[in-house]
């Protein structure tokens, strides 16, 4: 039976980012990618033009999730901490639901790859500290944020990453929202 057009593309992501959930750190190769879809590699690039590219529409995956729900909760939330915690639950949760994919926003499944990949998931984290530097400048303009935002959501974003990296390299048995409403209370009080 013939796949309609798209189709095999999201079937390689989906089968490269189940790959990546196995928590050894090995590097998924092209070779074990196609062998899993039982199809050549040559088929495997009559879809993506490299690896970096399979690589890349993981990220566009990521961003895309993430990004419409950062929007959501900046549309939809008027107070700024509330905003910024949300965010915070937010990207938690996606980790926790995506492990595979959490191995990309660490970098881990990145490594030896296309050098493109990491500076892109650089501009990822820049991004995020960016909506939780918005979300507190608001708190901060309603009087409900004494502190300084570009602090502290450069703060925020590095215990995010850290959760990520937690959940990563405990084989995904830290789960990133373990412990998130004392911690809530901890980063927002």
């Amino acid at each position: 039976m013939a796949t309609k057009p798209g189709e095999r593309r999201l079937q390689i992501l989906q089968t490269l980012a189940e790959m990546l959930e196995q928590p050894k750190n090995e590097r998924v190769t092209t070779a074990a990618l196609a062998a899993r879809l039982d199809v050549s590699e040559a088929a495997l690039y009559r879809h993506f033009a490299s690896k970096a590219q399979m690589f890349e529409g993981l990220i566009e995956f990521i961003e895309s999730t993430v990004f419409t729900l950062i929007n959501k909760i900046a549309t939809d939330t008027p107070e700024g901490v509330a905003q910024a915690q949300q965010i915070v639950g937010v990207l938690l949760g996606f980790a926790e639901k995506n492990p595979g994919m959490t191995r990309v926003l660490t970098g881990d499944a990145l490594v030896n790859e296309d050098e493109r990949l990491q500076v892109r998931m650089n501009q990822f984290y820049e991004r995020i500290e960016a909506a939780l530097r918005q979300a507190l400048r608001i708190a901060q303009a309603a009087g409900q944020w004494p502190g300084d935002p570009t602090a502290e959501a450069n703060v925020l974003t590095a215990f995010v990453v850290g959760r990520w990296l937690l959940f990563g390299k405990s084989g995904f048995k830290r789960l990133p929202q373990d412990n998130w409403e004392t911690q809530r209370r901890f980063l927002f009080s």
